[in-house]
């Protein structure tokens, strides 16, 4: 499939709540189907880990490999859907003005953290603390019930890596610019794991992490479907039978 050039974002006529997520800490909270979030880097040089789970059956959750598989794609923008394991829609990206998202690099840990960072705690550092992103996503994914059995592959929104002669992967830094943003559709009720900590391939020896920002708003109402000209739901064949065995889920 051809993926989207990056596009300026809608205006958003009604925000229904927004948030901030500060630099180097962790959020989580259940978007209902129809509804979006805007989500926007307001300093530059994000990163927002992020997983996903079919809020009432949690078990179904983003596949990565089903997601770039079924879209032809080693990186995710407009024009690309968050599969689940179970062949639905969970997500869609509907605008981005970034333009790659890496589903690759997976999530930093407490010993690749202290070897890069030191160790800076609570007791001493307060919210100075350095937190990774494998544990930050733990926490909250344990307000809801969820350990770390239930950890999948995650998205690093707002990162990008590059790709060598050789196959070798490697980080590009800088490369969400401040107030770049995307815009998250939710296909159904989804509960959103994130975490602001750096990405795990940065090799910077510096622990420098960044604020995120979500809009969330109601793009469409729940009890309808998106239509069959949507630039992600046509976007490809999978992308289609993937809304439709969706939209089953509501009928």
């Amino acid at each position: 499939m051809s993926t989207q050039s990056p596009v300026d974002l809608a205006p958003i006529s009604h925000v229904s709540w927004e948030t901030v997520i500060p630099a180097g800490t962790h959020w989580s909270g259940m978007l209902r189907r129809g509804m979006a979030l805007r989500v926007v880097d307001t300093d530059g040089a994000a990163n927002l880990s992020a997983v996903f789970y079919r809020h009432d059956a949690p078990l179904e959750r983003y596949n990565m490999a089903d997601t770039l598989k079924a879209q032809h794609t080693a990186h995710l923008t407009r024009g690309h859907v968050l599969y689940s394991d179970m062949g639905c829609v969970m997500a869609s990206i509907t605008a981005d003005t970034v333009g790659w998202h890496d589903p690759l690099g997976g999530v930093g840990d407490a010993a690749l953290f202290a070897d890069r960072y030191g160790v800076a705690a609570y007791q001493q550092h307060r919210n100075a603390m350095i937190r990774n992103g494998r544990d930050s996503l733990l926490l909250e994914l344990a307000k809801h019930g969820l350990g770390s059995r239930d950890l999948v592959a995650n998205i690093n929104f707002f990162s990008k890596l590059s790709i060598d002669e050789e196959g070798g992967l490697a980080f590009v830094a800088n490369h969400s610019p401040a107030g770049a943003a995307f815009d998250l559709r939710f296909e159904m009720d989804t509960l959103v794991v994130f975490s602001t900590a750096p990405h795990p391939m940065d090799p910077s020896s510096r622990y420098e992490p960044r604020p995120v920002k979500l809009i969330a708003y109601r793009a469409y109402a729940s009890d309808s479907s998106v239509p069959a000209d949507d630039v992600c739901r046509s976007a490809c064949p999978e992308n289609e039978r993937g809304f439709t065995n969706t939209d089953r889920l509501f009928v």
